[in-house]
Parts: structure tokens; C-alpha cells; sequence
């Protein structure tokens, strides 16, 4: 169950809204802020378990500080898994085409997987955006594309992989290589496996290949 909640904005509305949810014997799974203007905050939940859903939407609306609530579709649903690319202008550009493209064959059949990226340089810039990945939602795979990178990037990828994303990197200098689940050498094809790598209606098994490189 998603919906949003447009509220008043003050001190203590998120309290309210959450206590409503735990009364109801629902579980959050998900909660953001989608917009903040004038008096009023908009609020998003993803919630499972609720006892009565209907029961749910009429307590949350009965709340004083609450202006409307709307069933959504919940983003699990529209985007699905992620697959994010990080690194250089060139290379992520190629391997974002080859990650859409696959991507594309997928969702044409059900699937939903979606591709995000952000070019960056510079190792500290780099080592907080993979770090950045794991407080996501619904991340599922980091592709790192650039000619070199090592040092604290290294060390975030081995943070991330801790924490469950699967991490490909383009064959590169730098000790990134050494410690991604995968290595691949075209841009290209980097984001093609990353998206199989993650897809239901894919037969890519990151167990039988982790540590290789193509």
C-alpha cells in the first residue's frame, strides 16, 4: 500500500501519521518528503501488514493536521530495481545506452528496472556518491565507469557490495577492478550485463561469474 499525505506543515505531523500507521499493525517500509511549500508538506509512505487499509486511510484523514490523502502506485511498482552509473562524461554515456537499451528489452515484457547516473571526477567526489547508493531505495547494481579509479572509492564499493548492491566496474587502472563483483571492458556491454545481472526475465547469474572479467 502507497499513498501520499498533504499535511500542514509543523512540528510533530510525522509523529502523528506514523503513530496512526503503528496503531493499525502496518509496517513502513518507505518514507519521504515529495514537497514542502507555504503552510503545507507533502509526505509519501510505502506501508505492509495494515490490518485494514481502508481503516488506515480513514484514521490518517481524520488527523487535524492532515489536508488530503491520495492512494499512489508505489515506486517499486513504477521504477522498480535501480541501476546506477557513476564516473566519467564518455563512459557513462556508453554504458547508460547499453543499460537503457537492455532495460528496454525487459520492461517491454514486465519487468521494471530503471537507470540513473551522475558524471563525476575526482575521487572524493566519486567515494561519496557510491556511499550516497546505499542510503537509496531499491538500488540493486553501481556500475563504475571511468579509466581510473582506486583509493577511497575502493573502499566504499567494498562498503556498498557489504550491503547487498552488486558492483560493476569497466576494466580501468586503479584497484576498483580488484574488489568489483564484476569487470567488463566495454562501456557498452557493462551496462547490457548490469541490467541482467538484476532482471527477473534475465538468465545472467552474478554467482557464476562474480569476480571475472570480460
Amino acid at each position: 500500500m502507497a499513498f501520499g499525505v498533504e499535511t500542514l506543515d509543523q512540528p510533530g505531523v510525522l509523529a502523528s501519521v506514523t503513530r496512526v500507521i503503528y496503531e493499525h499493525g502496518a509496517n513502513i517500509t518507505y518514507v519521504g518528503m515529495t514537497e514542502r511549500g507555504g503552510d503545507s508538506v507533502r509526505l509519501y509512505f510505502e506501508v505492509e501488514s495494515a490490518a485494514d487499509e481502508g481503516a488506515l486511510e480513514a484514521a490518517i484523514t481524520s488527523l487535524p493536521q492532515v489536508v488530503a490523502l491520495q492512494r499512489e502506485p508505489s515506486f517499486e511498482k513504477v521504477f522498480g530495481k535501480r541501476v546506477i552509473v557513476l564516473g566519467g562524461g564518455a563512459q557513462v554515456s556508453a554504458v547508460v545506452m547499453g543499460a537503457v537499451n537492455e532495460a528496454d528489452r525487459h520492461n517491454i515484457r514486465g519487468e521494471r528496472i530503471s537507470v540513473d547516473t551522475i558524471p563525476l571526477i575526482g575521487e572524493e567526489h566519486i567515494a561519496e556518491a557510491v556511499r550516497a547508493t546505499a542510503r537509496l531505495p531499491r538500488v540493486a547494481c553501481l556500475v563504475l565507469a571511468g579509466s581510473l579509479m582506486g583509493g577511497d572509492i575502493t573502499e566504499a564499493v567494498v562498503e556498498v557490495r557489504r550491503k547487498g548492491i552488486l558492483v560493476v566496474s569497466l576494466k580501468m587502472a586503479g584497484s576498483v577492478a580488484d574488489v568489483a563483483d564484476l569487470v567488463v571492458g566495454d562501456p557498452l556491454q557493462a551496462g547490457v550485463m548490469a541490467v541482467m545481472l538484476v532482471a527477473s526475465t534475465a538468465k545472467l547469474d552474478i554467482e557464476r561469474i562474480r569476480g571475472r572479467s570480460f
